[in-house]
């Protein structure tokens, strides 16, 4: 029998199961699958493929001054350009800001 836990969600029973308990996933935070460019943090913004943390920074950086209206603003972000915003379209929405 396993000991009485606590998990992130709180108080957890021991299981009877064999299986092993499930952690949790320290994956980004996506809402519908897609990360919000106008909401994303950097761990999440830095999930994308190309995107470190210069860069999160500089997406952080554009949308404080002005919101994303469409993905295709993320052009306008310094340091993204024609590939890197295909190879990332289909992992990114734009929803309200903050």
């Amino acid at each position: 029998l396993n000991p009485a836990y606590y998990t992130v969600s709180g108080y957890r029973e021991p299981s009877m199961d064999p299986e092993p308990a499930s952690i949790p996933s320290s994956a980004p935070a996506r809402t519908g699958g897609l990360i919000d460019i106008n909401s994303a943090d950097t761990v999440e913004l830095e999930s994308l493929p190309g995107i470190g943390p210069v860069l999160a920074g500089e997406i952080i950086d554009f949308r404080s001054r002005r919101p994303f209206t469409r993905i295709d603003d993320l052009i306008e972000v310094r340091g993204i350009g024609p590939k890197k915003l295909e190879d990332i379209r289909p992992l990114v929405t734009v929803g309200g800001t903050p």
